[in-house]
């Protein structure tokens, strides 16, 4: 068969949904199959990223004739506009030509040809839970969007238990139209130390130099940042422990750009390359995943592969993905945030313990997995 897969998030996202995709769509190139694949993606001022993903993604191919690549001279916000905003039926057909399948990691679908087969990932639904957190044009625009590509779908994946239940109880898509495939690992995360990785990051970020709560994410408001900085004032009071945030501003970020301003030992390193990651989750004395809301919580797992202790929110899929391989606290309740971390932070037995539960529980989740479970749906489906 002849699949397309909508790459632009992929080329386009530095972290998680671009995370997400490509992961996946380099475990599906290496898992032999007998299909061919399109990967389509809005290329418009990314033309020399572009060529160096197909040659990147070329040489895990099968063979070469199992790639092609079609890309839009547009940007992502343009096709979104002609897709979404303004429905002009132009099918995706006519870019990636004839295919049996088609598939968009990234909650919305093109237009397509009848009797083309379409597999959709929606990974959460926060803009319904929790709309306050959005602003209202991006609110409504995936009100629209996305119910609107859920019922165009012949399939959906959903990436725990938790948004399974979210899809079927809020956009009432039936049970046997949904299925959950869960995230998985990239090998460069694990516990081992690299040599010198304390240095580098002293030099590259300016931490290191004494001991740090990590957490990772986007600066918007449902990664619940401002109530963490609050947690963390009492136990960085001293100057002995910093509170460091990865992640790049996103929407309604000035709050929390404005009280880290505020807070000389709490550090923002914006966006953190790939390479960076595995070294910044090791050196981190424990790790804080207080979001409000999260469909996966990839961040969860990769701390727990390189060895830090997790304290998650106790919500939506993060138990799910946590298990009981790390400590869960209502995200609203600040002293419990504060209560958690010290115990962490000062009991090297706690630390030990969540560590090795850590490591065990990570190993759980693979893309090579995910990429198999994949295959086996587009299979069917197509």
């Amino acid at each position: 068969m002849r699949i397309a897969i909508d790459y632009t998030s992929a080329l386009r996202q530095g972290a998680g949904i671009g995370r997400y995709a490509r992961e996946l769509v380099d475990a599906i190139l290496e898992t032999p199959s007998p299909h061919n694949f399109v990967l389509m993606a809005a290329k418009a001022g990314l033309s020399e990223h572009w060529r160096h993903e197909q040659t990147r993604l070329s040489e895990l191919a099968a063979a070469p004739e199992q790639l092609r690549f079609r890309g839009l001279p547009l940007t992502d916000n343009w096709v979104a506009r002609l897709w979404q905003r303004l429905r002009v039926p132009l099918p995706a057909e006519t870019i990636t030509g004839r295919v049996d399948g088609f598939y968009s990691p990234d909650f919305v679908l093109p237009p397509l040809r009848s009797g083309t087969r379409a597999l959709l990932t929606v990974h959460d639904l926060s803009f319904i839970r929790h709309p306050e957190t959005f602003t209202p044009a991006l609110q409504q625009y995936l009100q629209r969007a996305v119910p609107r590509s859920v019922a165009r779908a012949d399939f959906i994946l959903a990436d725990s238990i938790a948004t399974h239940q979210d899809l079927v109880e809020l956009l009432h898509v039936p049970v046997e139209r949904v299925t959950v495939l869960y995230s998985g690992l990239a090998a460069g995360f694990q516990e081992t130390p690299e040599a010198d990785e304390r240095v580098r990051l002293q030099a590259r970020y300016g931490i290191g130099a004494r001991p740090y709560i990590l957490t990772v994410g986007t600066l918007q408001p449902r990664k619940n940042y401002i109530r963490l900085m609050q947690a963390c004032d009492p136990l960085c009071a001293s100057g002995e422990l910093e509170l460091v945030i990865a992640g790049k501003p996103a929407w309604l970020a000035e709050p929390i750009l404005e009280a880290a301003a505020q807070r000389p030992t709490t550090r923002l390193l914006g966006f953190v390359a790939d390479a960076d990651l595995p070294a910044l989750y090791r050196q981190a004395t424990a790790f804080a995943f207080p979001s409000l809301y999260e469909g996966f919580g990839l961040p969860v797992i990769e701390a727990m592969a390189c060895g830090t202790p997790v304290v998650g929110s106790a919500v939506s899929s993060i138990p799910e993905v946590v298990g009981d391989a790390g400590l869960l606290v209502d995200p609203l309740d600040v002293d419990g945030w504060r209560t958690a971390l010290q115990r962490v932070c000062e009991d090297s037995a706690l630390r030990a313990e969540l560590r090795s539960r850590g490591l065990s529980h990570a190993r759980q989740f693979s893309w090579a997995r995910a990429a198999a479970q994949w295959l086996a749906l587009i299979a069917e489906i197509a």
